[in-house]
């Protein structure tokens, strides 16, 4: 279930989980009416989120690193495989070639 986020008059965010859909627009906790803040939910990683950044999503199991790295290699992204088989992407350029390499679209890359 996802959290939402609700703020109060004085600019307490307090977070709640509710099934999808059905979060109300306003709770009150303890006497304190608390009103949804949509804004914090749409929050997004900013441009500059750390890099080199290790994608669990993209990775696949740990008898495959290997095989992965040798794909990569192979297609010409060389790219860092942790040994649980997450890759490592150097940028956000680098992210977009190797998922691209894989078949994989990436819809939050902004291209």
């Amino acid at each position: 279930m996802p959290i939402y986020c609700y703020i109060n008059k004085k600019c307490e965010v307090i977070e709640q989980v509710h099934p999808v859909g059905k979060a109300p627009k306003s709770v009150t906790v303890d006497g304190v009416t608390y009103k949804r803040y949509y804004l914090a939910e749409s929050v997004s990683v900013p441009a500059s989120a750390g890099w080199p950044l290790t994608c669990y999503a993209s990775g696949v199991h740990p008898s495959q690193a290997d095989e992965l790295r040798r794909h990569f290699d192979k297609v010409g992204v060389p790219t860092e495989v942790t040994p649980d088989g997450d890759p490592v992407y150097r940028n956000a350029a680098h992210r977009r070639k190797a998922l691209k390499a894989r078949g994989f679209v990436d819809r939050s890359s902004f291209i």
